[in-house]
């Protein structure tokens, strides 16, 4: 069984920056990650994904060129640097992974679910 364990979340003012991690139990465990969040009264969206070995990213709109996705070296972890934070993007921050080795629809179905991480932004 696939466990994902996230870190890294908290309060920062607008314009701060954040990083999240997230590691993936085993340690040999690599496939298609992504990050979502979701915020008080509203659907659960999709905020960044990348491929098993790093070589294709996906970013909402609201997120691009703010938010930056990327594979550790053990490929079996995940982070989300976000910078230029804005109140918007309060929400808890869910990590999630497939369980084959997939890139189609990045913002479709995911297997593995993390138990998410706080991410508040004051104004």
């Amino acid at each position: 069984q696939v466990q994902l364990v996230e870190s890294g979340g908290g309060l920062v003012q607008a314009g701060g920056s954040l990083r999240l991690s997230c590691a993936a139990s085993p340690r040999t465990f690599s496939s298609t990650m992504a990050w979502f969040r979701q915020a008080p009264g509203k659907e659960r969206e999709f905020v960044a994904a990348i491929a098993w070995n790093g070589g294709s990213t996906d970013y909402a709109n609201s997120v691009k060129g703010r938010f930056t996705i990327s594979k550790g070296n053990t490929k079996n972890s995940v982070y989300l640097q976000m910078n230029s934070l804005k109140p918007e993007d309060t929400a808890v921050y869910y990590c999630a992974a497939r369980g084959k080795m997939v890139w189609t629809d990045p913002r479709g179905e995911y297997d593995y679910w993390g138990q998410g991480t706080q991410v508040t932004v004051s104004s």
